[in-house]
């Protein structure tokens, strides 16, 4: 009998969320991520699960993403943050490389037509299946979709330094709903549903219809 495997040789799942901006209190991408983590169990799930809260600030995100990817080596990154409006979790499958600020970041940064990766394209997919982690979320009955958009503001700054930072890994990005929108514990089933997509779908994404602009 094969002995399972110790938690050190377990993949590792790397996934963020931001702290309230804009004058709220809390921001509903971190507390679904902190509940998550609190409740992961590493065996039964089959990987590691570190977990951060990133700074929503155009010029430190990628050099705090780039210490956590070092730290962690990651086989999966998925970073969280808020779109207010929204009642469905959006899976985003397009990162631009285009930073144009409606709002100033917390450090009152406002980038205007700038590039986030410098000489890099302008879109970028996501590398995790997002059209299997939809298809996981909807056979649960979860408000989730697929959108084409992450914006241009540090959540899609976030999604172009992950694809940076992290070649090698499966990368996305998730915007989820306020809690008055959407209770907390069905984001954080959704979110729990995306990361074992991302580990457990084998081989190329599902190749079915889905995606829409929002």
């Amino acid at each position: 009998m094969t002995a399972p495997p110790s938690t050190s040789e377990l993949p590792t799942v790397l996934l963020t969320g931001f702290d309230p901006f804009a004058g709220a209190d809390t921001n509903p991408s971190w507390d679904a991520v902190a509940v998550l983590a609190r409740d992961w169990d590493e065996r039964a799930e089959g990987a590691r699960l570190a977990v951060a809260r990133l700074p929503v600030v155009f010029d430190q995100v990628r050099e705090r993403l780039a210490d956590l990817v070092e730290e962690h080596a990651p086989a999966v990154v998925i970073a969280t943050g808020l779109a207010g409006g929204s009642a469905r979790v959006r899976i985003e499958r397009v990162a631009l490389n285009l930073a144009d600020a409606r709002i100033p970041d917390n450090d009152g940064g406002q980038p205007i037509d700038a590039e986030v990766s410098p000489g890099a394209p302008l879109a970028r997919q996501a590398t995790l299946p997002v059209k299997a982690a939809l298809a996981a979320c909807r056979a649960q009955d979860l408000p989730v979709e697929i959108s084409l958009s992450a914006g241009t503001f540090v959540c899609n700054a976030t999604f172009v330094h992950a694809l940076d930072l992290a070649p090698q890994a499966r990368v996305g990005f998730v915007h989820v709903p306020a809690v008055e929108d959407l209770a907390l514990a069905e984001t954080v089933r959704a979110i729990r549903e995306i990361v074992r997509a991302a580990l457990g779908h084998a081989g190329a994404d599902l190749h079915v219809v889905g995606g829409e602009i929002s």
